[in-house]
């Protein structure tokens, strides 16, 4: 299968959920082998690559020289969802915007752009061992596998979450319908603190699923909409990796920071790097192979 990008540019317009600002996209067409280059005019771009996170702390950030875009994995996940290889991302804000907390709106969009096939080939990550992170009752895996593979496990003691898993090959379709209309999800009790810090300052019952002591109280899309969405942040963070992976990923009450941490230990496993203009992955020297790789490093939230 070759490499794909859009036809044509599109545009949305919004406010960011952690900011509360004014933020709009541009999408538009990309060369082959050039990934997915965010842009803020007037700074240098920015390519959608695990050395571009400057922060994971409940939403992907990713930054070069000063400059920050937040909430990225939304997109990233739609893109990677519908197959879309190459893509420039114009932004004019600090975030991308929240839309309705899902990635429904960003798979609308792509939709409304049209998909344009490429002279240039895939080339899969295919994964040969398993590498894991995180520890105890938070980590997350890949191993070896036919297909790209997702099994997660959500464990919270909130009534209105308990333990919800799944496990799917996720195809176009489905991703389209049972994963992208999943919305992100806030605790009301922590909804001061987390504004005093900065974040969710755009939040709201139009934009995230909100959970009060007692139950939900924006009612829900899917029974098991939590764990869909986390699977839905996790196909935006492996989406940082700039290719298709071949391989079943496991995972138990991972996060941001674990998935990034998952994306490094891959990249760093089997010698990927990703070029600093966005331009396709280049070897680097990698670890002897082993039965088991794991990853020290970021802090697991």
């Amino acid at each position: 299968m070759n490499q794909r990008t859009i036809r044509k540019p599109v545009t949305m317009e919004g406010v960011g959920l952690h900011t509360g600002k004014p933020a709009r996209i541009t999408l538009s067409p990309a060369p082959a082998n050039s990934g997915i280059t965010f842009r803020v005019r007037g700074h240098e771009p920015i390519p959608a690559a695990p050395e571009s996170v400057v922060n994971s702390h409940y939403a992907t950030t990713i930054g070069s020289n000063g400059t920050r875009i937040q909430t990225v994995e939304h997109l990233m996940a739609a893109a990677a969802g519908l197959g879309i290889d190459n893509l420039t991302v114009d932004v004019d804000g600090v975030e991308i915007p929240a839309a309705d907390g899902s990635a429904k709106p960003f798979v609308a969009l792509l939709a409304n752009a049209g998909r344009s096939e490429q002279s240039a080939p895939r080339r899969p990550i295919v994964v040969p061992y398993p590498i894991r992170v995180g520890t105890g009752g938070r980590f997350i895996q890949i191993v070896p596998a036919d297909t790209f593979r997702i099994s997660y496990t959500l464990d919270n003691d909130h009534p209105a979450i308990g333990v919800q898993a799944l496990s799917c090959a996720p195809t176009e379709r489905m991703f389209a319908e049972e994963f992208a209309p999943a919305r992100t999800y806030g605790f009301l009790k922590d909804l001061g603190v987390m504004r005093k810090s900065g974040l969710a300052r755009g939040a709201s019952l139009e934009n995230a699923i909100g959970v009060g002591k007692r139950g939900v109280l924006n009612g829900l899309r899917y029974r098991d909409e939590f764990v869909r969405h986390k699977v839905l942040d996790l196909i935006g963070d492996l989406a940082l990796l700039g290719r298709p992976i071949i391989g079943h990923v496991i995972a138990r009450n991972a996060g941001h920071a674990l998935n990034l941490e998952l994306v490094l230990a891959i990249q760093h496993a089997l010698g990927l790097e990703r070029r600093p203009a966005g331009v396709g992955l280049v070897p680097v020297e990698a670890p002897r192979r082993g039965a088991l790789v794991s990853a020290p490093g970021l802090a697991t939230i």
